[in-house]
């Protein structure tokens, strides 16, 4: 098995993670209330920031936000299985 550079790896998984989460909304919106559009629509966030960073005369805010969902998580495994056999 061949090393895979980290940065493909990276982007495959945060490429899985981001159309996963679209996938998990898009399904929200079209599910009816209930038990099943609860657990799609359940998430988990992590926010870092804003951060004011200031230097004389440059003055920056930085932040991050990553929320995940279930089916966010199912694009993972599939970005996974995808940079397994393709990449």
């Amino acid at each position: 098995m061949a090393k895979k550079p980290i940065g493909k790896v990276v982007l495959v998984i945060v490429m899985g993670a981001m159309i996963g989460s679209l996938l998990g909304q898009v399904l929200g919106l079209v599910l009816p209330e209930g038990v099943v559009r609860d657990f799609f629509l359940r998430s988990a966030e992590l926010n870092v920031g804003p951060t004011p960073i200031s230097v004389g005369f440059l003055g920056l805010t930085l932040g991050f936000s990553f929320t995940l969902n279930i089916i966010g998580l199912l694009g993972i495994a599939i970005a996974a299985y995808i940079l397994r056999w393709y990449l």
